[in-house]
């Protein structure tokens, strides 16, 4: 079982009902990932949606930016304790990227450059929930941060918002990604401290 430290340390306010329990409030935008930063570009990206019966639709970088286009203001909560309010994206909402997919799926693998996956039911993709994030605060998406685009699903815990995203895989039962077998809980939903398997 995996062991959450907090790994940073800010202050505790209160915000309405914006922060979620057991989380501080931070201006920074750390940078946690699980393994090196892949060096990648937009010339070469290209993301794949595959279905529970293997068909595939692809996009390349100009055919993503070809999309409709949403600008998204949103908070983050990050599992290892810190929420950062307001922050501001680009990008295609996977709505766009599912509409006329065919599929009987509830589940969706996220895969990503690097070998990172991380799983998450259908719902929480759907419905104006998630994006393929391509822009950040104005300006392009920096490797760090999972550029050049990265999951967007800001209503679960950030490890759910994978970086360097390469495509998504649809299937029929739910299959855990790369913190989920470690410990980490398959939903994530911050308001329900959903951060490990007994929670």
């Amino acid at each position: 079982m995996a062991t959450l430290t907090p790994g940073f340390h800010g202050h505790r306010r209160t915000r309405g009902d914006r922060l979620p329990p057991g989380q501080f409030l931070t201006e920074d935008f750390p940078v946690l990932s699980a393994g090196p930063t892949p060096v990648g570009s937009p010339e070469r990206w290209r993301f794949t949606l595959t279905t529970e019966t293997g068909q595939q639709r692809a996009w390349s970088w100009a055919e993503l930016m070809a999309l409709p286009q949403e600008d998204v203001t949103t908070d983050l909560h990050c599992v290892t304790r810190w929420s950062k309010f307001d922050t501001r994206w680009r990008g295609v909402s996977l709505d766009t990227l599912l509409d006329g997919v065919a599929t009987r799926a509830r589940f969706a693998l996220a895969e990503c450059h690097g070998g990172y996956t991380t799983n998450l039911s259908l719902d929480d993709l759907r419905g104006g929930r998630a994006w393929i994030a391509h822009t950040y605060d104005g300006e392009p998406l920096a490797a760090e941060h999972g550029g050049p685009a990265r999951l967007l699903v800001p209503h679960l815990y950030f490890w759910k918002s994978a970086k360097w995203i390469g495509g998504l895989t649809l299937g029929t039962e739910d299959h855990r990604g790369f913190w989920e077998q470690l410990g980490y809980h398959d939903h994530g939903d911050p308001w329900r401290e959903q951060r490990t398997w007994d929670d």
